[in-house]
């Protein structure tokens, strides 16, 4: 009996299949309601393996991918480390995740990955300015037309890049098409729906593609499954220096004032009280997770992590860091600087204070891009941002960064770091954490949580 797949809305469906080879293949279940089997999309490929190793005879009406063609406009050179990534990657069956510090050719290393294979290929990407970066650059690289979903664009080619937001509502359309899939910024692809673009997508050769593949909820155990292992990592101190620039942290402590201080320690002492009552001691994100869950329906729970955060603004926020902002901003004049903040509230004020360009999310695409635009350009010389231009932009300008408040996770502090890492001429790349003394901030020390990453 001859075995034929099929596609249909993220699955496969299998007919001609023996019962007796099931024990090989848990990931197939009967459906009574077609009389056949199914699989998730993304098991193609270790479907098709094992119908080749038993030498099963099979049709394959599931993958119909777009045709088509890559053709070269210019030559990329890769630099060595870049090379043994691609290598290692072939090695472990064309699937894998790659760890690169950003600003390190990640995008070159893919490109040179769908020129080597010439498949119809989805990349995905969780920013429209992602999405414009990678339009831009397989455009100056291959004379092959690019399809863009995202952004107000609905165009499915032979080369498509994607939002992961669009790829996900078209997933089931997009499932068959395609036979190589990059996730740029793969840790987001861990989430409970973006994970659904790899299962029901066939592609058989998988690529992700950051600088931070953990995630603190844990879900990144789920990518070994869906896109295959880390098949190589290279750290910011192993490329600082020759293909990054050299770098300085440099940390400077500020103290609360006494109106600050008073209030602080007041909703401090209200969630420590109720911790202390309930015998509670956060030692994990799950056990802090718990307390949030908790909280909606325990009105006291509710109230402590209310006065949790209240107590995290005040550090976060803490009036004299603007003093410390205001003599880093005279000492770097002329730099390019990026100043990060966790709340908006402090972006505005600091820049209603200081007239410097502000970005958050409220901020619209048009005025972001002009903002960017003006900064690449040297009209702009700082910017402040709240968490925005942590990942999904390119700023090579940039060689400072001030980091006023942020959430304390490995991640934030390597993207942060990032966008100040492409070299420039005589200069050290210098990024400035100002912490609050005598709060829980000096706990979530950057340095101490990414010092792993970093060397």
């Amino acid at each position: 009996m001859v075995v034929e797949l099929r596609y249909q809305g993220g699955t496969l469906v299998i007919n001609g299949f023996e019962t007796h080879y099931l024990p090989s293949l848990n990931f197939i279940k009967y459906d009574p309601r077609i009389n056949a089997y199914r699989c998730v999309a993304y098991k193609y490929a270790d479907l098709i393996s094992f119908l080749k190793d038993k030498e099963i005879p099979f049709i394959d009406n599931a993958l119909k991918p777009l045709q088509g063609k890559i053709d070269i406009k210019r030559e990329i050179i890769l630099r060595n480390y870049q090379k043994e990534a691609i290598d290692s990657w072939k090695l472990n069956n064309y699937r894998g995740i790659i760890v690169f510090p950003t600003g390190s050719g990640k995008t070159y290393l893919a490109i040179q990955a769908m020129q080597m294979l010439n498949k119809s290929t989805l990349i995905t990407v969780p920013t429209i300015e992602l999405l414009n970066q990678w339009y831009s650059i397989i455009n100056k690289t291959f004379l092959t037309e690019v399809g863009r979903l995202g952004g107000g664009f609905k165009e499915i080619k032979f080369i498509t890049v994607s939002t992961y937001d669009s790829a996900y509502l078209q997933a089931e359309n997009l499932g068959n098409k395609f036979e190589f899939v990059i996730f740029d910024e793969v840790h987001h692809l861990a989430s409970e729906s973006y994970r659904q673009i790899a299962q029901m997508l066939i592609a058989p050769f998988r690529m992700g593609l950051t600088a931070t593949p953990e995630r603190v909820d844990m879900q990144h155990i789920i990518f070994p499954e869906i896109v295959g292992d880390i098949v190589y990592k290279r750290r910011v101190a192993d490329l600082a220096g020759k293909y990054l620039a050299k770098f300085e942290v440099i940390r400077h402590y500020v103290n609360l004032t006494e109106e600050e201080k008073l209030a602080y320690e007041k909703f401090r002492t209200k969630f420590k009280k109720f911790f202390e009552e309930n015998n509670i001691q956060i030692r994990s994100l799950e056990e802090f997770y718990y307390l949030i869950m908790k909280s909606g329906m325990d009105r006291k729970a509710r109230e402590a992590l209310l006065a949790w955060n209240e107590a995290r603004k005040i550090a976060l926020n803490a009036s004299e860091k603007l003093k410390m902002l205001e003599n880093l901003l005279k000492k770097h004049k002329g730099d390019r600087i990026l100043i990060f903040t966790e709340h908006n509230m402090l972006a505005k004020e600091i820049s209603k204070r200081y007239l410097i360009p502000e970005i958050t999310y409220k901020t619209n695409d048009k005025e972001r891009e002009q903002v960017m635009e003006k900064f690449r350009q040297g009209i702009y010389n700082v910017i402040v941002t709240s968490k925005v231009l942590e990942e999904g932009i390119d700023v090579p300008e940039a060689n400072v960064a001030i980091i006023l408040s942020g959430s304390g996770s490995k991640r934030e502090f390597i993207q942060r770091l990032g966008r100040i890492l492409r070299p420039k001429e005589g200069k050290i790349a210098k990024l400035y954490e100002i912490v609050t003394r005598g709060t829980t901030e000096v706990n979530l020390s950057y340095r101490r949580q990414a010092k792993e990453e970093l060397f």
